[in-house]
């Protein structure tokens, strides 16, 4: 599958690499999948106002169950903090916003979904993204649940933006992409975090490339990205 001339992301091809097993471009950009990213049949959509929708999905990968919504724990504002092998990178998530991606994040968080993962995908031309969240490293993986879009209408994604991956409307599952540079993107992906340090850390991995292996300018980060384990903290 070859990268459209926009500024869509895409769904890359996963290929095996020697010194990282299996390593690959994604879900997101653009986001749509191609061989097998978390979907379920039907989404069930639901609004914030009246609760949040988590549907069982496949693949499982690093199973850790499907969150039950829990509306007085999803309005408390958080700050998440990856400690990362290249460095620290925090984020305000936007509980206010995007409650039901919020709550998703902290549940994968607080079951450490996150930890021993590794961010597979870097774009460093026409979409400025790292792209992480998936534990099996294939840009294939998914938590065993999906749930609909939120925070779309009038979208946009300046560096400093964390949103998810997806593979299409309502197919939100663990996978999320770091903006590390202003990027213009369809508004089809959730904003649900803004970045509060570590914006530096993220220029450092693009700085360093990444190894085409998807397409030009898109691939896996030269500078590995291996997530120790993230932190969840009262904002």
């Amino acid at each position: 599958m070859t990268t459209p001339p926009s500024t869509t992301p895409r769904k890359a091809r996963h290929v095996k690499r020697k010194h990282w097993a299996l390593v690959a471009a994604a879900t997101v950009l653009p986001l749509v999948a191609s061989t097998g990213t978390a979907i379920a049949d039907t989404p069930a959509v639901a609004t914030p106002a009246t609760g949040c929708a988590y549907t069982p999905a496949v693949p499982a990968d690093n199973f850790k169950g499907i969150p039950v919504f829990d509306a007085k724990k999803a309005a408390k504002p958080y700050r998440a903090t990856l400690r990362t092998s290249q460095g620290q990178i925090s984020f305000e998530a936007l509980t206010d916003k995007a409650p039901c991606t919020t709550f998703s994040f902290r549940f994968l968080a607080e079951h450490d979904y996150f930890d021993r993962s590794h961010c597979h995908r870097l774009t460093t031309q026409r979409i400025y993204v790292l792209q992480c969240g998936d534990p099996t490293g294939t840009g294939s993986g998914g938590p065993g649940y999906s749930f609909p879009d939120e925070n779309l209408t009038g979208a946009t994604y300046p560096a400093g933006t964390v949103a998810m991956a997806n593979a299409g409307p309502n197919t939100n599952g663990s996978q999320f992409f770091f903006v590390w540079k202003d990027t213009k993107l369809s508004p089809a992906y959730t904003p649900f975090g803004r970045i509060t340090g570590g914006l530096d850390v993220l220029q450092k991995i693009a700085a360093g490339g990444e190894d085409d292996q998807n397409n030009p300018g898109d691939g896996f980060p030269n500078l590995p990205v291996n997530i120790r384990n993230v932190k969840i903290s009262a904002r």
